[in-house]
């Protein structure tokens, strides 16, 4: 491509300072470096992780920043020592990186990279909002790249070892939502928590991560899939992804932990809380049974401290994490890609609108207004 090797300016809505409008700036993105890709992005989704980090953490020093990590887009060029990828190829930007050869990537017990935590050009790790270095510039300033990604920009440079390459035909309005937040709910019910046939299962929220985990354990079989959520209205489209029965926690005067129990009489086999909040988080675990229940937490927050008798988890039942459901991106992406070209997979059922990246403020009011993540959740959900 004629801006191979040359600073690409183009457009990125840009989060300058915590809890203010993104503004849409004119940017510059620098060539692709030793082991690097730049990447024009064809679409991207919002995230409520991209709202956590602007609305919620409030740290000063993850900004400016470039927020984005659900993305997918066709590679524009490469830096030198690449040779997986080449200019042409339909990619997905992975926030967790695969280098395929760190004691965490050689593992199958763990979708964790640990090589470029230490590398110059290091991607940010799952634990951090920003690598050390940058290819963004605005107005004289760098940007930070959030996790490495930064999708709501028109052009992005990523680390090859966190770049999935996909099938070209896929579309890529659609599998960018492969990007986190459909792997991240699926994965958790599929990889992490090992749902098994026939078994009862409790999904805690039901936005797109928790749709996508109802979708999981239908897959693996699951026989009753109870969700539940403050808002009706979800209840309908996540029978959609196979959701049996609905609880809302409104209708209720008592610890919805205690209704899940008298519904299922000892509790849940597999619950996973999709909402991050440290009291839903609890109330996950105990909706388990005892001697054998699982619960998976899935939301992300690193706010407060979480509390719970410790008896909870002497009786048997099993606390689990799981970030980005367990999958190893540059391996696991591409094959859910497959998955859903051959049409075993819903990922079109899970978009609810189509908007420029002009529009990225009324998105994120959007996701305000319908996000499970508010005091009334809070209070609710317990």
């Amino acid at each position: 491509m004629a801006t191979a090797g040359k600073v690409i300016k183009c457009k990125a809505a840009v989060a300058w300072e915590p809890n203010k409008p993104l503004v849409i700036e004119e940017i510059e993105v620098a060539p692709p470096e030793a082991n690097e890709i730049r990447i024009k992005i064809v679409a991207t989704a919002l995230c409520h992780t991209d709202l956590y980090h602007l609305l919620e953490s409030m740290q000063p020093q993850g900004f400016p920043t470039v927020l984005g990590h659900e993305g997918a887009g066709i590679v524009e060029s490469v830096g030198p020592g690449v040779s997986e990828y080449q200019q042409g190829d339909k990619v997905i930007p992975l926030f967790i990186s695969q280098c395929r050869q760190c004691h965490f990537c050689k593992s199958p017990r763990s979708n964790q990279c640990d090589l470029l935590a230490y590398s110059k050009a290091g991607i940010a790790r799952h634990d951090a909002m920003a690598p050390p270095t940058s290819r963004f510039t605005c107005k004289g300033k760098e940007l930070l790249q959030f996790v490495g990604t930064s999708t709501f920009s028109e052009y992005t440079v990523v680390n090859e070892m966190a770049v999935a390459k996909i099938d070209p035909m896929a579309p890529l309005d659609k599998v960018c939502l492969l990007g986190c937040g459909i792997c991240t709910g699926y994965g958790a019910a599929v990889n992490t928590a090992k749902v098994e046939p026939g078994s009862t299962c409790a999904v805690f929220g039901l936005g797109a991560v928790g749709m996508a985990a109802v979708m999981g354990c239908k897959a693996a079989g699951a026989k009753r899939i109870i969700g539940i959520d403050i808002n009706p209205e979800k209840f309908e489209k996540a029978k959609v992804f196979g959701a049996t029965d609905f609880v809302n926690p409104k209708d209720h005067d008592k610890p919805i932990s205690q209704v899940l129990i008298e519904m299922t009489k000892w509790g849940v086999d597999f619950s996973l809380e999709c909402v991050g909040n440290v009291s839903v988080m609890r109330s996950a675990l105990e909706s388990c049974v005892q001697g054998y229940g699982v619960s998976v937490i899935v939301g992300w927050t690193d706010l407060r401290d979480i509390a719970i008798r410790p008896n909870q988890l002497i009786s048997g039942r099993t606390w689990k994490g799981s970030t980005f459901g367990g999958f190893k991106g540059r391996d696991a992406v591409p094959q859910m890609v497959k998955v859903y070209m051959d049409k075993k997979l819903m990922l079109d059922e899970f978009i609810t609108h189509h908007m420029t990246l002009d529009q990225i403020n009324d998105a994120i009011e959007l996701m305000k207004q319908i996000c499970a993540r508010c005091e009334d959740c809070k209070k609710h959900l317990q």
